[in-house]
């Protein structure tokens, strides 16, 4: 076939196509089910005069823009469904707590295997103050963290060289340990385990060297109202990595790579979910726990968030 035979027949179809494609992405909407149904039948025709095209004149201009015209479309076609606030809303009313009930049982473990380190830590450093050398060794900022509560200063009294120090040990740096909690869960949990355990033991510690000082009821007052939310995050994030972790050792009826792919989709969810939690955990530690408010407001604050977010996660 000549080349001018093929345009002259085909390019009527051609521009009807390219302008479907260009109403379709200013207005998708406007398109009506017939425009729908031709701009599929257009772009299956177009795809076969670009092989034509390709065969018999490869070189030429019309070659050239047959190939743009079916990419824009396979593009408008194939992309992706842009994240509509819709979706936004309906994932925050139905399937956020729908998955979090979902992974409740790996949540409660992790919360297991933070507690009882954290309990352990804090019975043997109230015995002995010294052995919180042990658990968080021997370095200079755990030093001058002893120092400071020998002195009878407490979190926002320690100097600002200490805080960084402190912070990590009573986990301010929440997303942070949130994602290390998630990401263990390439190493089949192995490293989930670890981030919840050492953080139980730095938080038990920390607890247990001011109860021995006298001092444990204002770090107490301090976290009280953020506390719910930021922990009830963490424990949530390391259930999501043992949840994870688990398609690894028993991914059932699936292959070891399917089950990851399906339980890694939920849990990524589920951690996106969870940043406006943290976020809003952050703002409470930023104006809140070191006001000079009454430690019963506080409580208030940190209870009423965590009623209010355990409601929302286990309503039906």
């Amino acid at each position: 076939m000549r080349m001018d035979t093929f345009v002259g027949r085909r390019q009527a179809d051609w521009r009807r196509l390219e302008t479907l494609v260009k109403t379709a992405k200013s207005s998708a909407e406007s398109l009506s089910a017939g425009d729908l149904y031709e701009l599929g039948r257009l772009y299956r025709s177009a795809t076969s005069d670009l092989a034509l095209a390709q065969r018999d004149f490869p070189s030429a201009q019309v070659t050239i823009y047959l190939n743009q015209l079916v990419a824009r479309t396979y593009a408008l076609l194939y992309r992706e469904e842009p994240l509509r606030w819709q979706q936004f809303k309906q994932f925050y009313r139905e399937r956020f707590p729908l998955y979090f009930r979902q992974l409740w049982p790996y949540t409660a473990a992790a919360f297991l295997i933070f507690l009882i380190p954290a309990l352990v830590a804090f019975g043997v450093v109230w015995a002995d103050p010294d052995t919180i050398y042990t658990f968080l060794g021997a370095t200079p900022g755990t030093r001058e963290l002893v120092r400071s509560v020998e002195e009878g200063k407490l979190w926002t009294d320690i100097a600002p060289s200490v805080r960084s120090a402190a912070s990590a040990m009573i986990l301010t740096n929440n997303i942070g340990v949130m994602f290390m909690a998630f990401a263990g869960s390439a190493t089949a949990g192995i490293f989930t385990l670890f981030i919840l355990l050492l953080n139980g033991v730095n938080i038990g510690a920390v607890f247990g060297l001011l109860q021995a000082h006298s001092l444990s009821g204002g770090l107490a007052e301090f976290v009280i109202a953020h506390g719910f939310i930021e922990l009830s995050v963490i424990f949530l994030a390391g259930g999501c990595g043992l949840y994870v972790g688990e398609a690894l050792i028993r991914p059932g009826l699936l292959s070891r790579k399917d089950a990851l792919v399906v339980r890694a989709r939920l849990a990524v969810a589920v951690i996106l979910g969870c940043v406006p939690l943290l976020i809003l955990a952050g703002i409470i530690e930023g104006f809140i726990s070191p006001s000079g408010l009454p430690w019963v407001l506080k409580l208030l604050v940190g209870t009423g968030t965590g009623v209010a977010l355990y409601w929302y996660w286990l309503k039906q």
